[in-house]
């Protein structure tokens, strides 16, 4: 081997290595209206633009290729609006977390915003979010048939439903992701709604699943709408039922989300 390939050869095995992280923050953000369509890998791309725009200095993880250190978390379903999704980044110079905030919203498109970081401590972020609180927006259904799907799953003990996922089919029980599943009295006229709190857990029960559950139950519920579905929090979730609270993953309060 020449003396020049053998230099090549060893520069690609040794490719460079990044400092670490000086500083990690955690990023509250929400998806809002139109923006609501956008998927994880395009919010991606938009917040790491945002990142670049507003001169944020991000730490790089090391290797042949490498990228801004952002962790995502437990990102919701495509076309749900959302005032709770969480993401971590790793910065190679300290900053004002509220500096931060305010450069990204000011680069960041319609119907994105960051609504809270803070420098993170403690345990990791994943771990801190272990429940969600939903309102799902059915549209114009009936009452009482509504009523009685919600009191048929909360009796039962098991309820299989099945999703389609990438690796095809899938069947999964979800009544033990579901805490709390109520009906909102003061919904607007013409329409339903429904309050949930569910437990995070391996597959991921979505609301939309709890909706499915609930037409399996009473197919006169079913529809061609699809069920509107707006995340209200994340968190450590404590207690069971009505009783049940979420603990705030950027400052571990407890609070009721309605």
């Amino acid at each position: 081997m020449s003396e020049a390939s053998q230099s090549y050869s060893k520069r690609r095995s040794q490719p460079e290595q990044q400092a670490p992280p000086v500083q990690r923050l955690r990023v509250r953000y929400a998806k809002r209206g139109p923006a609501r369509f956008t998927s994880h890998r395009d919010f991606s791309r938009a917040f790491e633009r945002a990142l670049r725009r507003a001169g944020v200095p991000m730490a790089y993880s090391s290797g042949f290729s490498p990228h801004p250190r952002i962790s995502y978390a437990n990102a919701s379903p495509t076309s749900a609006a959302t005032e709770a999704e969480y993401l971590e980044i790793g910065l190679s110079e300290a900053c004002d977390p509220q500096r931060v905030l305010t450069a990204l919203n000011e680069v960041l498109p319609p119907g994105l915003r960051i609504l809270e970081v803070w420098e993170a401590e403690g345990t990791s972020l994943p771990d801190r979010l272990t429940g969600s609180a939903w309102i799902i927006d059915l549209g114009p259904v009936d009452r009482h048939e509504l009523e009685g799907a919600v009191a048929e799953l909360l009796a039962t003990d098991s309820l299989l439903v099945t999703r389609m996922t990438k690796n095809g089919l899938r069947e999964f029980d979800i009544r033990s992701a579901v805490v709390e599943l109520g009906i909102i009295d003061d919904s607007p006229v013409g329409t339903a709604q429904l309050r949930l709190i569910s437990l995070h857990q391996t597959p991921l029960v979505r609301p939309d699943d709890v909706v499915k559950a609930l037409r399996q139950l009473r197919p006169s519920l079913a529809s061609d709408r699809p069920p509107l579905l707006n995340r209200l929090m994340q968190g450590t979730l404590t207690g069971e039922g009505v009783g049940a609270t979420l603990l705030d993953p950027l400052t571990g309060a407890a609070r009721r989300p309605w």
